[in-house]
């Protein structure tokens, strides 16, 4: 070992240790993560090439080693004590019954310590996990949980895992000897994404942010704990050699002490003056609780003044000079009385729970999603079971657990229906992919259900007329969003001496002038604002006139658009390609088994069951005979089921303009060769054409070594192909 690398290996420490401070501390990182793990990987193989350099206050120590199967005893030099908690009197009919047990709690200092109005230093009631921090000649060397108050369990190792506590302090002047006490929480974003992706593997999810905290401590391997997103607080410090003495003479400026050396200290940290200041503080927090990166639980008191705190003393287990300010819960337990499917405008069968109503955090929650019935299956929700619902800050209320020892008896597994509520079309079972390759396909462990009446169900009717109309679909000019919103919101459709709404596409065809003028008037009725033309009995036309003219316009079509326009799953705009030139007509399509489907290039066994889902729901097939015998028409042709071309197997990419053909002349031209039209450029594309204006995809191709053809070169190759 020389002396360069010992040198080395401290600056990387000191580097990274200053790194983590403005990053985790001061929230002002001033380099970027890459740099960051270049310097970390740095010293990881310095230290796994002279392990004698490895230092316990390393970086490199955060990911964790081989970990205990029990957690050792700790005996607190200084008990971790609880706090009293204060509640609101939500029933009192002003401020002073409202926060009379706070009143009470300044009350008592004022008299025992003769102050008007004492100082108090507050801050936010983190919902996490209280954990103690011994430092010893400034080096982290033990950590410890709360227990019981006298003792606790070790974790250190785990604790060495939180990028936010210090291994090594900052600056000078601190004690040899220094506990810091604070709290371990999950950030609520780290905790949504953490349990996002548990749920995308199939894997179980966190209750909620507090319980991911107290269970990532507890895990046995700290390479474990390492994978969780926690994060720490600090919101005392002690002097274990003499207890007696505290770190100056206010708890507000040893707040800020800890920050300087190190320590994560919450910005919501302030101070307050008497009664008044406490409650405002209590509310300003309050206000800003939905929108604070962290849950808490309410906000904390403590006299500033360390002399005031000696002098009012412990009662029980409880300091006489802090006091917890606690809001309303954020979790309660109810009944659950049935599970509801809800069915999105793209078809996602989403399972409601219906809940007795119960108050959680201010708000009356009564429903409550889950997601799908793989969530379902997790928690083993039935009807009848108590349940604990969470609302924390404005996240949507969630099912976390239920409550096994109050089941009703003969309560049994819920099933997923297997037809649409709104439409009677079968629920299609969807499963993700994974891995795909020619001879296998691998899924995701999650599954989602699909309603397949896509044309006919009423709850798909704005999101299936919007594609039906699209310019690349049916192309009809004028219908769109507002107008869609009418059509299947309002009745303006005559049918003898009812009236009713568009149901499929295929009414459409059907629609007359009147029908339009019924519409828009409708719509102003609703909006309130009918012109006085209107009131007086002009009403213009030449919008619905063109409107009929463009649908009528769209009965003249192509049995590639028609296919795309139906919207089924997963079939975009080369798979209909690929449907209409392989069978030729739209009946080969409908009667098509899952074989037949599957031997289209580039239809895989997933979309081809999509399709034969799709054509097999009778409502959909209903729909299509309605629209043929409302007109809408395409020519058919031969079967084309050569898969060979001469550019068959090959992948394409267009970018810039081109002047002789369109971009979607020449995609067919290719497509007609067999090639593939791809948006973006990979390591699979076989050549780029790019005319004037290409960018970042002919910066691509280059990249990656690509052959690139210029216009000239692509009508050349096109005009070999013709016989």
């Amino acid at each position: 070992m020389t002396a360069n690398a010992t040198q080395r290996a401290e600056q990387l420490r000191a580097e990274l240790a200053e790194h983590n401070y403005r990053y985790h501390v001061l929230d002002d990182p001033s380099i970027p993560d890459a740099e960051y793990d270049a310097l970390l990987r740095e010293l990881i193989a310095l230290e796994t090439a002279h392990p004698e350099l490895q230092t316990e206050d390393s970086p490199t120590q955060r990911v964790g080693a081989s970990g205990s199967r029990d957690f050792a005893e700790v005996e607190h030099e200084i008990p971790m004590l609880s706090l009293d908690n204060a509640f609101d009197d939500v029933s009192a009919s002003d401020d002073t019954g409202r926060f009379a047990a706070i009143a009470d709690f300044v009350r008592r200092i004022t008299t025992r310590l003769g102050l008007a109005e004492p100082e108090f230093s507050v801050e936010p009631k983190l919902d996490g996990l209280a954990i103690s921090l011994a430092y010893e000649q400034g080096v982290f060397v033990r950590g410890a949980t709360r227990g019981d108050g006298t003792k606790g369990e070790d974790v250190t190792a785990n604790l060495r895992t939180i990028k936010t506590i210090p291994l090594r302090l900052r600056g000078s002047g601190w004690p040899q000897r220094l506990e810091v006490r604070g709290e371990v929480y999950m950030p609520r974003a780290a905790f949504e994404a953490y349990n996002a992706k548990a749920r995308d593997s199939g894997e179980k999810t966190l209750a909620n942010p507090r319980n991911g905290a107290a269970g990532s401590l507890r895990q046995k391997d700290p390479q474990e704990t390492a994978k969780r997103p926690l994060a720490f607080y600090a919101y005392a410090v002690y002097l274990p050699a003499t207890p007696e003495q505290n770190l100056g003479e206010r708890h507000s400026a040893a707040l800020a002490q800890l920050r300087e050396w190190g320590f994560p200290v919450s910005p919501e940290v302030d101070t307050a003056r008497g009664l008044a200041g406490l409650v405002a503080y209590y509310r300003r927090i309050g206000e800003r609780r939905d929108g604070l990166p962290y849950d808490i639980d309410g906000v904390v008191y403590k006299l500033d003044d360390y002399a005031g705190q000696r002098q009012m003393g412990f009662v029980s287990r409880a300091p006489r000079w802090a006091i917890a300010h606690k809001f309303p819960a954020q979790e309660q337990s109810t009944e659950l009385l049935g599970i509801d499917i809800q069915i999105g405008r793209t078809g996602a069968a989403t399972p409601v729970a219906r809940l007795k109503p119960v108050q959680v955090a201010g708000v009356t929650v009564s429903n409550v999603t889950l997601h799908n019935a793989d969530q379902i299956s997790r928690l083993d929700v039935r009807i009848g079971d108590s349940v604990i619902v969470r609302r924390a800050g404005d996240v949507i209320p969630e099912i976390v657990k239920i409550v096994p020892e109050r089941r009703p008896e003969g309560a049994v597994p819920w099933q997923f229906p297997t037809a649409c509520p709104v439409c009677g079309s079968a629920l299609e079972r969807v499963q993700k992919i994974k891995k795909q390759t020619k001879s296998e396909t691998i899924y995701e462990d999650s599954v989602a259900w699909v309603c397949s009446g896509g044309l006919f169900c009423p709850a798909q009717r704005k999101e299936s007329l919007f594609h039906f109309a699209a310019r690349r679909a049916m192309d009809i000019e004028g219908l769109g969003g507002e107008i869609i919103d009418d059509m299947v919101e309002l009745p303006f459709l005559r049918c003898g001496e009812d009236a009713h709404s568009l149901r499929s596409p295929a009414d459409l065809y059907l629609l007359q002038l009147d029908d339009l003028v019924e519409l828009r008037r409708l719509s102003q009725e609703r909006s309130g604002n009918v012109p006085e033309t209107v009131k007086k009995g002009k009403v213009a036309t030449r919008w619905a006139e063109n409107l009929l003219e463009a649908i009528a316009k769209s009965r003249a079509t192509t049995l590639e658009r028609f296919l795309f326009a139906l919207g089924i799953r997963d079939v975009g705009e080369s798979t209909a390609k690929a449907l209409a030139r392989w069978f030729g007509n739209l009946d080969a399509v409908m009667a098509a088994s899952l074989d037949e489907l599957r031997a289209i290039p580039d239809v895989g066994p997933v979309v081809a069951g999509r399709i034969s889902a799709f054509f097999a729901e009778a409502h959909n097939r209903e729909v299509i005979a309605a629209l043929r015998a409302a007109g809408v028409h395409w020519p058919d042709a031969p079967p084309q089921r050569i898969a060979e071309g001469a550019l068959a197997g090959k992948t394409v990419v267009l970018t810039g303009t081109l002047e002789a053909l369109s971009r979607d002349e020449a995609k067919e031209r290719l497509e007609s060769l067999g090639a593939k039209v791809s948006g973006s450029v990979s390591k699979k594309t076989d050549f780029v054409v790019a005319g004037p204006g290409a960018g970042s995809k002919l910066e691509k191709a280059a990249e990656l070594g690509i052959e690139v053809w210029d216009e000239a070169r692509l009508l050349a190759f096109l005009a070999e192909q013709l016989p």
